[in-house]
């Protein structure tokens, strides 16, 4: 029989049968769910296109009609699910289960938690911010495992941030806590998504990084262009990948590209540091693929210009161990905290 009022961890027949989780990333191009056992491991996941702008209800079914999926794909029921847990970019309230604005999904003021209660049998939902989530994943099982205090930047679109402390979510008093991305770097600088100038996620994003990229290429002489060329002649095809392929080949515009973009990203990440004092800070997202090519002289610059650099113990900087994973893991223990 299950002990239906013990810690989920106790939740289990004798026979050693534990109750899972369920986490899903609602994102603004795909929904994905994952069910994760008691080690932390995903074992079915199923998704979905989000395909906004459309009603509320409509991601509503799509949210449980992927969750369902994952449950059959694990080989399970909704029976066997302990808690349901959500990743929404945006500013998310977890007490009140609501979602209070989501530039990417375009709604405001969404009763979600109501919503997928009501589509998953009366389940416990709750509801976090996918940057947090993923920086709670990391905490839990990857690369911040073990950490009293962790901080977690997610560089893709946008710039985003999780903050971990003595193992609990930091969302300020407000839940809209951890945006890191919105401090300003560069007084006056570039205009940013969020209407201010010269935000961190402005410089330190993948955006941010392509833009860099093709404003040198507009610098260079066509015909001379190594990256230009290697996008064949169509700066639209400029990703992420352009400039650090180009230094990787020689390329003194490349490499200059990615000297500035480093440097940016550096100056974000030290202030976190002073700030925090985190025992691990470590990046996800699409950039952090490029490995010690990045992290090696984001390190000496950290190591330069760090506060603490006499201190002997010293926040590790590393790589975000479960890509998108992260956001799936960690949403999906959400009920652990809330």
């Amino acid at each position: 029989m299950y002990e239906i009022y013990a810690p989920w961890s106790y939740y289990k027949l004798k026979e050693g049968f534990f109750m899972y989780r369920l986490g899903i990333d609602l994102g603004g191009t795909n929904i994905v769910a994952g069910v994760v056992n008691e080690n932390y491991e995903i074992i079915a996941k199923a998704q979905c296109k989000t395909a906004v702008p459309r009603p509320e209800a409509e991601i509503c079914d799509s949210m449980a009609e992927v969750a369902l999926a994952a449950i059959a794909e694990a080989g399970i029921t909704l029976d066997d699910v302990d808690s349901v847990g959500i990743g929404v970019p945006g500013a998310v309230n977890p007490e009140t289960g609501i979602i209070e604005y989501s530039a990417n999904l375009f709604f405001h003021n969404w009763a979600v938690t109501q919503m997928m209660q009501e589509r998953l049998g009366g389940k416990k939902v709750i509801i976090e911010n996918d940057a947090n989530a993923a920086a709670y994943g990391e905490y839990l099982a990857g690369s911040a495992k073990g950490a009293k205090n962790a901080i977690a930047i997610t560089i893709g679109t946008g710039v985003g941030g999780g903050i971990i402390i003595d193992g609990k979510i930091y969302s300020g008093s407000n839940y809209a806590g951890a945006e890191m991305g919105h401090m300003v770097i560069v007084k006056d600088g570039k205009e940013c998504a969020c209407g201010r100038e010269g935000c961190w996620e402005a410089y330190a994003s993948a955006t941010g990084l392509i833009n860099m990229t093709k404003d040198a290429i507009l610098k260079e002489k066509p015909d001379f262009s190594y990256m230009l060329k290697s996008v064949d002649g169509d700066i639209s095809k400029v990703d992420g990948r352009t400039a650090f392929d180009a230094m990787r080949a020689g390329d003194a515009s490349g490499k200059a590209v990615v000297d500035e973009y480093i440097g940016y990203l550096a100056c974000g990440i030290i202030n976190a540091i002073n700030i925090f004092q985190p025992d691990v800070l470590c990046i996800g997202g699409g950039v952090s693929n490029e490995g010690e090519t990045l992290l090696a002289p984001l390190r000496a610059i950290i190591e330069k210009e760090r506060y603490t650099k006499h201190n002997p113990k010293q926040t590790v900087v590393c790589k975000a161990s479960l890509g998108n994973d992260a956001g799936l893991i960690g949403a999906a223990f959400l009920g652990d905290i809330y």
